[in-house]
Order: C-alpha cells, then structure tokens, then sequence
C-alpha cells in the first residue's frame, strides 16, 4: 500500500500498479470463461501509460469522440465508436479508425452511412430498464435521448449489423440479466437479423463480492439462445476499480458555527466531479463516513473536506475522526482512478494533479502538470 508520504508532490493521481495488475488478471481469467470480448472504454479511463497492459488482456477499446478514438487507435488493435451524435467534420476521420460505429438515431445512420467505409454499424438502443437511482447517470429515464426505442424499430435499415444497449452504472450480473431480459422482450424480433451485439459499460466485474457465476451462466446461456451473435462488453471502471488514489495535502482548517472544515490543495469540483455530480462521499484512509445521525464517541470529532476552488459547493462530508487533521498533514481519497483523470478542468486555473505510478515500492511521476497547460486551452 502508497505510503503518502512518498508522493513527491499533491495533489497526486496515484496508479497503485499490484492492485491494477491484480483486475486485469481478473477480466483476463473471466474473459476465458464467457461467450464475450471486453473493450475498455476510454470515458472511464484514458491513463495511456497503461494501455499496453490493458491491451494484452482487453481485445480493444471504445471511444465517444475523435479525440478518444485517435488516442485508443494509437495504443489498441481494434476501436469501437459511439457518439450521441457525430460531428460531419469529424466523422471521416472516426470512420477511419473504427470497426464499429453504433448510431444514436437511424438518422444519424442515414446521414453517415455514405462514409462508413470498411466499419459495421449499429444502432444503439433503449431497453427502458436500468436500476441507475441518480437521473444524471440513467440513459433510460422517461424522455431519454440515448437509445432507440422499441416502439421505434420495428425493423433494421439495410447495412445495419448490430445494436448496442448501454444502461448500467457499477452494477451487478444481476442487472445485467435484467437487462438481457428486456432486450429479448423488446428487441427478440430483431435478433436474428444481426450479427453482434454491444452490452455496454457498467459492468463493475472486479468488485469484491460481484457474482461473477452468475456473469458466466447469464451470457452463457443467452449464446445458446443466439448463438450467431458476437457478445461485447466494454466497461471502463472495472478495469481499475480499487486500485489508485488521489494524496492531498492540507492547506488550512476553518470552524464556523460548529462546522470544521478542512482546507485541501485539491478541488472536488475540478478534480473529483463526480463527488458532487452524484454526489457521493469518498472514503479517505484513516476515517470513516459519517452516517446519518450517527454521533460520535468522546475522542471523536466531524469533519467536512473543503476544495480549494471558490466555488461555494467545493465540499464533501462529513467524516469521523479521533485525530483532527493538521496543516501539512496528507488525505488520501481511496478509489479514484475511474472517472476523474477523464473529468477533470483548471477550473479557477487551478492546477491539475500529478499522474504518478506507485510500483515495487518506487513512486515514479508520469505526468505534470504546468502553467502552459492551462494557457494553452484558452486564448
């Protein structure tokens, strides 16, 4: 485990490298088992250093713009596309990059076949079933613009080869075998007339207690079912669910009205969005999450992370400790190297953390970050 006092400089992204090989060894045995491919998909994760690894478990990856395609393009063998709606401008340039190219909307199909090329395409679909509680993150919610209905696809045009459905959110086989459920029922009269079909992301295969039996028989059995169909999978979190943190630093501790608030040299809001977008708590070593109307014991304190953006809402909490935080002091906020790298802004021209690698006990920086790169981005 990172010691934090290693960590040259915070913030800091830091890839703890055995527990990363340790999820790959995982998806690389569990892919032996199942009538499927992964795909990693580069909204959840684009740490490049590591992509050669992830390539020898992984038979591709999947982007959702020109950007990842040409970055997945450079580092793995096969690319898959989707986008909400593709830019004309861009398109010829993904269509050069893709095997799969999976439409929003059979106009957007219509509007691009010309230019497919050599690449299969797809039309994505909404299997109105998603156990996602937050609306921000469920593609299937009433009025949703992701996907294509049933109602609306009673047939396939020509020169479509496959659907993809993605409507899962860290979720379990038990979802997915919901979800396989709804496309039968939904989507069954087209099946036969395909040749692949996409199960998107979501599937958080590497967290501790995943039914991963059940992964097997659920895909198993439904390729017995439609066995001419190619099965694809493309998370983006389970490939390092677990294994990296973000080491900050604190800057300062201000009490008002009882509340104390610990001053970070790092930003929710410019860091770690997805805390407030959800919200969630992250958990930081050493503490644990206040839960409701807990109280604490008589040697313990509550305590709130503050960002360093002034932003208003740059907070997250509250957490339980015995020992108050001190200036100087390092906070380690476990778990974040699925969607942060990835969502990241200079917002307030704040500067974005270190990218680092903790392996065989050494801490090597792999990316920093300086004034240049936050010129560079406005004009």
């Amino acid at each position: 485990m990172l010691d934090s006092s290693m960590v040259e400089r915070t913030p800091a992204f830091v890839l703890e490298y055995d527990r990363f090989k340790q999820n790959l060894a995982l998806i690389d045995s569990l892919q032996q088992r199942i009538p499927a491919r992964f795909l990693l998909a580069l909204k959840g994760f684009a740490m490049y250093e590591v992509f050669e690894e992830i390539a020898k478990v992984a038979s591709g990856a999947t982007a959702s713009s020109l950007n990842e395609a040409r970055l997945a393009g450079e580092y793995f063998g096969e690319v898959h596309a989707y986008c909400p709606a593709y830019n004309p401008r861009e398109f010829p340039f993904i269509a050069a990059i893709a095997k799969h190219i999976t439409f929003n909307s059979i106009a957007q199909y219509e509007r691009h076949k010309t230019g497919l090329g050599r690449a299969k395409a797809g039309l994505r679909i909404n299997p109105e079933y998603s156990t996602v509680e937050t609306a921000l993150y469920n593609p299937c919610i009433p009025g949703s613009r992701l996907g294509i209905p049933a109602s609306q696809l009673q047939s396939l045009p020509k020169g479509i080869s496959g659907l993809h459905s993605h409507n899962l959110c860290e979720s379990g086989a038990e979802e997915l075998q919901g979800t396989l459920g709804q496309i039968e029922r939904l989507y069954g009269h087209l099946l036969e007339d395909i040749a692949w079909l996409n199960l998107g992301g979501g599937h958080l295969v590497t967290r501790n207690g995943y039914n991963q039996n059940l992964l097997v028989k659920t895909l198993t059995d439904f390729h017995e079912r439609h066995p001419h169909l190619e099965l694809i999978l493309e998370p983006g979190a389970a490939f390092v669910w677990e294994t990296g943190v973000l080491v900050s630093e604190v800057l300062d501790i201000v009490e008002n009205e009882g509340v104390i608030s610990i001053m970070m040299d790092t930003s929710f809001a410019a860091h770690m969005p997805d805390c407030l977008e959800m919200p969630y708590t992250p958990r930081v070593r050493g503490m644990r999450i206040r839960q409701a109307n807990e109280k604490p014991a008589n040697d313990e304190q509550i305590i709130q992370f503050g960002g360093s953006s002034c932003l208003a809402g740059d907070w997250v909490g509250q957490y339980i400790c015995k020992n108050l935080p001190q200036v100087g002091d390092r906070i380690v906020f476990e778990d974040m190297m699925h969607y942060t790298m990835v969502k990241t802004t200079m917002f307030n021209g704040i500067a974005l953390p270190d990218i680092a690698i903790f392996e065989e006990g050494a801490y090597r920086v792999v990316k920093r970050f300086s004034y240049e790169n936050y010129k560079y981005r406005l004009s």
